[in-house]
């Protein structure tokens, strides 16, 4: 992972059920709870604001964070689950699970694209179709990297680029136990329909045409 572990603040929630989760939100704070770690959950108050931005920041769900509880020891927590208002979107309820450094968790990094202006097929009008633009991870808690990269450069059109090509951080692997395509380089559509007007014109070797046969005919 890439920088240091950002910080999360929270603050203590002493009260616990829908009534103390209403009022918290009535103040500008999004209830939460933190479980995990072999210690007792621990109910959490972020302010609203902080935490919208953090959510507006993009890969919320696959960050490591630093937990900062006044009076308590500070903790690396991941986000396991943000529940939102079904009909303003917004933030309502965030779970988080307390991690050790060498905590196995399965995530789901972005794929990173080099190579784009020395690849041959892209040059020749083909296009990039990304497959899986995220793949999911078997990471180390305290190595999570912010992206894997895949390099285009040198294919052609119809060439493949999956997970066995891809050098993934030390320390982790695919939750599939197999290889699978990540990305292709597919020929545009205006020449895949171009080939297939020239297959569907071409008469069968063997195959009578229309004026074959009449000219058959005539003969008889």
């Amino acid at each position: 992972m890439a920088g240091e572990i950002p910080d999360l603040n929270a603050l203590v929630r002493t009260g616990t059920g829908k009534g103390a989760a209403r009022q918290a939100r009535r103040d500008g704070l999004v209830p939460g709870i933190v479980y995990g770690g072999g210690a007792d959950p621990q109910p959490i108050n972020l302010p609203y604001n902080v935490l919208f931005k953090r959510l507006k920041e993009g890969r919320f769900l696959s960050t490591l964070y630093n937990l900062k509880v006044e009076g308590q020891e500070d903790v690396r927590i991941i986000c396991r689950n943000v529940q939102r208002d079904v009909v303003k979107d917004l933030p309502t309820h965030v779970d988080f699970m307390r991690l050790k450094r060498n905590s196995k968790i399965n995530l789901y990094i972005p794929v990173e694209v080099v190579g784009e202006d020395d690849c041959p097929g892209i040059r020749a009008g083909g296009l990039l179709t990304m497959v899986r633009p995220e793949v999911e991870l078997i990471v180390t808690a305290g190595d999570i990297p912010e992206s894997i990269t895949i390099s285009v450069a040198g294919l052609e059109i119809g060439d493949t680029i999956t997970i066995a090509n891809v050098d993934l951080p030390e320390g982790a692997k695919p939750t599939i136990d197999r290889d699978f395509v990540i990305a292709n380089i597919s020929a545009p559509s205006a020449l895949l329909s171009a080939s297939d007007d020239e297959d569907g014109g071409e008469a069968v070797e063997g195959e009578e045409t229309p004026e074959e046969g009449e000219a058959e005919g005539g003969e008889e």
